[in-house]
């Protein structure tokens, strides 16, 4: 596994691949030694919760500053990252429960989810994009532009699966990146297209800084849900809090469907 050479010790490919188990072998033993010592200890637990990028731009921020107001002393950990390591991370113990979408992935095996709200996906790109004006668009349409897509670490985004639905192949040029901040900050400069939720991009559309494409598929409607594994039991103070971003993540997407309502009736073509 290993090689000597004149610039010293080198891994072989098959030193890699047994480092890299190692690493995770070590991650798991020290994650078991902090939960027994907390348990020795009778430590409070600290709440460990992961949520998706585009969840997190918005929804999960005002149902924390909602949810702190009556759990002031809490420990809290928040994770924000794509949703198969949101899942993994529930699966290895490292969160204590995620909030993600329903679809696309099939790591459900140990895990059981509980719908809390459903939100809608949108085709955005900046005011005077070449497709400003158009209608009747398709997906052949759109991919033929730059997309900037999340991280999703696995082919299952949902452009993906509705461009395989629709047997377009897809864009030529993407660029992948999983803030939503900075997927608005590369449309409002380019001719990129990227795909978001309503409620993450509401103030902007309102304000005119960007748009949204009149793209109409099911696949753009999504579920989301709180995921944790089997056999697992939610404290008070995280039951209370995913009744929170439960009800803050149906307010803020009935808000959003709310502005593209108004939006439709100003400008039919926006």
């Amino acid at each position: 596994v290993l090689v000597r050479g004149p610039s010293g010790v080198t891994p072989t490919k098959l030193g890699d691949i047994l480092y890299c188990r190692a690493q995770m072998i070590r991650s798991e033993i020290d994650l078991a030694a902090r939960e027994m010592q907390s348990a020795l200890l009778n430590d409070p637990d600290t709440i460990r919760f992961g949520t998706l990028p585009s969840l997190a731009s918005g929804i999960v921020p005002a149902a924390l500053n909602l949810w702190r107001d009556q759990h002031p002393n809490q420990g809290l950990q928040v994770t924000e990252c794509p949703q198969i390591d949101l899942l993994t991370g529930i699966l290895r113990r490292e969160l204590d429960f995620m909030i993600g979408y329903t679809e696309c992935y099939d790591l459900e095996e140990g895990l059981h989810q509980r719908v809390l709200f459903r939100d809608r996906l949108l085709v955005i790109a900046r005011a005077g994009h070449p497709l400003a004006q158009a209608t009747g668009l398709t997906w052949e349409d759109i991919v033929s532009f730059p997309w900037i897509c999340p991280t999703a670490r696995r082919t299952h985004s949902v452009l993906e699966a509705a461009l395989r639905i629709a047997k377009v192949a897809p864009p030529q040029q993407t660029t992948t990146g999983g803030s939503v901040s900075l997927q608005k900050s590369i449309l409002t400069g380019s001719d990129y297209l990227c795909m978001l939720p309503a409620h993450a991009v509401r103030t902007e559309l309102l304000e005119g800084r960007l748009i949204s494409l009149p793209i109409q598929d099911p696949v753009l409607n999504r579920q989301i849900a709180v995921f944790f594994r089997e056999g697992f039991v939610l404290n008070a103070a995280s039951l209370a809090l995913i009744d929170v971003i439960q009800t803050v993540g149906q307010k803020m997407c009935r808000e959003a469907q709310t502005s593209l309502q108004m939006l439709a009736q100003l400008c039919p073509t926006a």
